[in-house]
């Protein structure tokens, strides 16, 4: 067949395939942009981790007992400040590998939110992100599997840090209504899934920028949830059209078979001497 080169023929082919491997090659390249600083990042993830944890540890002890001697709540403090300090030194060492600097850091915006916006007391909460990674790098290799643990894993981690940031804002206020952290965990869950009772609120400021970010959070994982159901329907559809699509072909295959063996059947009868009323019917 000569390719003409017109709209809908080869030359469209040829312009899918490029199109193709266009895609393909820019798929590659930004998977092998950063090599030095993929290395890094999977050197120091799990270390980055659990700082992290010593850093919830630390931050949600003095909150949870007030009891706390004075010299423990003091290495609390400073742990939080050295961990965050690990975060600054871990994101600097990234950009020094980055091949283009500038676009590193346009391109991972997030990370650099972490380091700087932890200065601002309500916000500490987000050193804890380096978690959620290693949440999604645990999780299974299905996409769904990884989606199902990335969220719950999120979930409970927000409502935790969500109530204590809460509880450490509000229990020492004249009117404050969350002096517990049941209280706490109660108004978080209650934030989070949107329902809102109205029992229990925050009174200060900082109180109400924990919520603010918490209603945000709530609403992102409730979309993501949502998704990943939509997602799940619509894969389960695929594959009961699909079943039913393959049996459909079975059966025209299966019929155009016998057709065919019909016509043969019919091409040999006509082939065979003496009137038609004396030949066999096979």
């Amino acid at each position: 067949m000569v390719d003409l080169g017109l709209p809908g023929h080869g030359g469209h082919r040829r312009g899918v395939r490029r199109s193709s491997i266009d895609k393909a090659e820019q798929e590659l390249d930004r998977s092998s942009a950063e090599p030095a600083v993929d290395r890094w990042e999977h050197r120091s993830e799990w270390p980055l981790a659990g700082a992290a944890v010593v850093f919830l540890v630390a931050y949600a002890w003095p909150i949870l007992d007030e009891q706390v001697p004075h010299g423990w709540r003091s290495a609390c403090r400073i742990a939080g400040y050295v961990i965050w300090a690990i975060f600054v030194a871990d994101y600097l060492v990234r950009i020094r590998l980055a091949r283009d600097r500038s676009r590193y850091v346009f391109r991972h915006v997030p990370d650099l939110m972490v380091v700087a916006l932890p200065v601002l007391r309500p916000l500490r909460l987000l050193r804890l992100v380096m978690l959620l990674r290693m949440v999604n790098r645990s999780a299974t290799d299905s996409l769904r599997g990884r989606v199902a643990v990335y969220v719950a894993g999120a979930a409970v981690l927000l409502v935790f840090t969500a109530s204590l940031a809460e509880l450490d804002a509000e229990r020492h206020h004249a009117h404050a209504n969350i002096t517990g952290f049941g209280d706490a965990w109660w108004w978080a869950m209650t934030t989070v899934t949107t329902v809102g009772y109205g029992d229990r609120y925050p009174v200060t400021t900082q109180g109400r920028i924990v919520a603010v970010g918490l209603m945000l959070g709530g609403i992102a994982l409730i979309g993501v949830i949502t998704a990943a159901l939509a997602s799940w329907l619509i894969e389960r559809v695929r594959d009961v059209e699909q079943d039913a699509q393959a049996a459909t072909r079975h059966d025209i295959a299966e019929l155009s078979a016998r057709l065919d063996q019909l016509a043969s059947a019919l091409a040999q009868r006509a082939e065979l001497p003496g009137p038609p009323a004396d030949r066999p019917w096979p």
